[in-house]
């Protein structure tokens, strides 16, 4: 007897995410006139900048201690303190970040404890660095946003008088999105303190001259003010309790909590609206009632095709928790659902939305595309949802590519896709169905001859040649219930 084999695969082939520096960048980009510097080799720094610009299509900076083989050996201190004084001296920034990469982590660099020498030297007691360990085998970039965004939150956050404003922090949404959450906010008249805030810094409009750190941005002083806010307002629901930013000023300085779904779908988007109204005493203004009206209209135009959708959802778990909830609530079930952070608790929040899911639902985290391919061929998927490295599944698999989240290096406009609120699920629907139409329309003869070969059992020769034979042969009489939709 042959002795069964078994195979295991232990590498990820196009993974379902980016490394953690690269996720940290993101949140000091939106601080105003803020620089980030990548303490490691030249190339990271320089494939992160590179990435982040094709998605936003910006320029972006992003500094280098340049470690090199001497550093490596006895230390990268005198690197990461040479940047810092060029980083200052050529951008004049009021608040730098610092992030590690896998070669200044593996050889032990204490970023913290340089940072802090590194002020004690120069004199800037008042100047704020912000270190944060960022290996990148230390998680994936959703992780490296939130830490950052947190690192970003105890840096600066002291004991302050305590004002009306609210705290809203933000996942990695487009800059068009965090327009739109600041557009709600100023609609039901909030006052407010959104972190981070890259709606002008990563789409900004042409000016002249040119500026090395672009305009807009979270002010430092309004995160020092942040202990002192009646309320924070965090969209992260799936985020773990030891990053969570929110969470560290409800503990530390008694600022009350709502932890909330990214305000995509009719339900997620009551809850945002309804929370700001109770918040602020008032009531929901009228332009609001009527996006609302049109999102429900929207619904109704799209139902009947939505139906027919058998989705893989996939990127960042804040995100994928949001769009599944806001296709579920469109008859769009997903088949798989996927992501490539180690976050373990998806599946049990997802699980009362998907309560009358009508198949199978796979979940994979810490996941790659070889993995999320093979099951989309397994259940049948005919939609895909995330960012540009889903094209694989065009590619291979023939499933069409609705594109949302971060990266999108195959498209412009990435910066500019507007999804969250009333109006932008509005917009969010309207590409999922007319994907999900385009998908049907090329396909649905296909798929049709298909049926008739496998209920007829005449040996398949090629559409081109059925369609120009069938029609005036005995073939026909079978052809016809096909086209009737009564044979299935």
């Amino acid at each position: 007897m042959p002795r069964e084999t078994k195979h295991y695969r232990n590498v990820n082939e196009n993974p379902c995410n980016m490394c953690m520096p690269m996720g940290g960048i993101l949140p000091f980009k939106g601080i105003e006139d803020a620089m980030v510097i990548i303490h490691g080799s030249q190339g990271c720094s320089t494939y992160m900048r590179r990435h982040i610009a094709e998605h936003y299509n910006e320029p972006i900076d992003v500094g280098s201690s340049s470690l090199n083989e001497k550093g490596t050996i006895y230390g990268g201190s005198q690197n990461l303190f040479q940047a810092l004084d060029n980083i200052r001296k050529v951008y004049k920034p009021r608040l730098i970040g610092i992030l590690t990469s896998c070669l200044a982590e593996t050889i032990g660099e204490d970023v913290e404890g340089i940072a802090r020498d590194y002020l004690k030297q120069r004199g800037l007691d008042d100047f704020p660095l912000v270190a944060v360990s960022t290996p990148g085998y230390g998680g994936t970039h959703s992780e490296g946003y939130w830490l950052a965004v947190k690192k970003t939150v105890v840096a600066l956050a002291r004991p302050t008088e305590k004002h009306d404003g609210i705290n809203v922090i933000v996942p990695n949404l487009s800059p068009a999105d965090i327009r739109e959450i600041k557009r709600i906010l100023e609609l039901m008249d909030i006052k407010y303190t959104l972190l981070p805030d890259i709606s002008e810094t990563l789409d900004r409009p042409i000016a002249r001259p040119y500026t090395k750190i672009p305009p807009g941005g979270t002010k430092v002083e309004a995160i020092r003010r942040m202990p002192g806010a009646a309320a924070t307002i965090q969209f992260g629901i799936t985020v773990e309790e030891n990053v969570s930013p929110g969470r560290y000023l409800q503990s530390q300085f008694g600022v009350p909590l709502y932890n909330l779904p990214v305000p995509m779908g009719v339900e997620a988007t009551d809850m945002f609206v309804g929370l700001l109204a109770g918040l602020a005493g008032g009531s929901v203004p009228k332009t609001l009632e009527l996006e609302r009206g049109r999102l429900l209209d929207c619904m109704v135009d799209s139902h009947k095709y939505n139906a027919q959708g058998r989705g893989a959802v996939f990127g960042d778990p804040e995100l994928v928790y949001a769009v599944v909830r806001t296709c579920a609530e469109n008859g769009l079930y997903p088949a798989v659902v996927a992501t490539g952070s180690g976050n373990t608790g998806l599946e049990d929040l997802l699980e009362p939305v998907l309560a009358d899911c009508p198949g199978e639902v796979r979940f994979h985290n810490e996941t790659d595309f070889a993995q999320i391919r093979t099951t989309c061929r397994e259940t049948g998927v005919n939609i895909a949802i995330g960012h540009s490295d889903g094209k694989y599944l065009t590619e291979k698999e023939g499933i069409p590519l609705a594109r949302m989240g971060f990266p999108i290096h195959d498209r412009v406009g990435g910066q500019r896709l507007l999804s969250v609120g009333y109006t932008g699920t509005t917009m969010f629907l309207d590409r999922i169905t007319n994907t999900l139409l385009e998908y049907k329309h090329k396909n649905y003869r296909a798929a049709m001859y298909r049926k008739f070969y496998r209920n007829t059992g005449i040996e398949e020769r090629g559409h081109t040649s059925l369609m120009g034979q069938a029609f005036g042969s005995e073939e026909c009489p079978q052809l016809i219930p096909v086209l009737r939709g009564e044979l299935r």
